[in-house]
């Protein structure tokens, strides 16, 4: 169990992983992206630990993923602190500049959304390639694999085919999986920048 404010968070899953990972790196002041704000849990969590002096740009095709991350934002008091850019995340270097902290990807599809709406191994690769230009050493990225759906299966095994050929001088690459669930269950790839 990991402490997550007032409350315990189990570390079932790659997104509780994820945020494990974040919470321990991401710094006020740092700069973050999320390449996929969904419905916004992640980007909420990125802007908090940013701060009023961090900035985090938040990423999404869907016009109805970016509303509701707005909403969330706005309720939670963030919503200065988060750039949202309504486009895929292969556009990324587009709006972000170098020097970012962490980069957080939770592929697949949206959460209460159209399951046949998912994230295109092609596109995630180009985001996944400029995300690790653009990390400041010490940065890392944090990528949420699910391989129970259509198309999942096949976006892993590009992501993890990009990261294998990352340079061991210039890379650290983790897969993280829970050994007692089954294959299909979500797991979380780590890429970090050597210092």
């Amino acid at each position: 169990m990991v402490k997550a404010g007032n409350k315990a968070e189990s570390l079932r899953g790659a997104v509780p992983l994820s945020h494990y990972f974040l919470r321990e790196r991401v710094q006020p002041g740092d700069l973050v992206v999320d390449a996929t704000c969904g419905n916004g849990f992640d980007t909420l969590l990125l802007a908090q630990l940013v701060g009023e002096t961090g900035r985090v740009w938040a990423f999404d095709v869907q016009p109805r993923a970016i509303a509701a991350t707005r909403e969330l934002l706005e309720r939670e008091g963030c919503r200065a602190r988060v750039e949202l850019v309504e486009t895929g995340h292969e556009r990324l270097a587009e709006s972000v500049p170098p020097g970012v902290r962490a980069v957080a990807f939770n592929l697949g599809y949206l959460p209460g959304g159209d399951s046949t709406l998912i994230t295109d191994p092609g596109n995630t690769v180009l985001a996944l390639s400029q995300a690790a230009e653009l990390l400041t050493p010490g940065g890392f990225i944090t990528i949420a694999l699910y391989t129970g759906h259509a198309g999942g299966p096949e976006e892993a095994s590009a992501v993890e085919g990009w990261a294998a050929l990352l340079h061991p001088g210039r890379f650290n690459v983790w897969r993280h999986r829970q050994l007692n669930r089954p294959d299909t269950a979500p797991y979380l790839v780590l890429v970090e920048r050597i210092r």
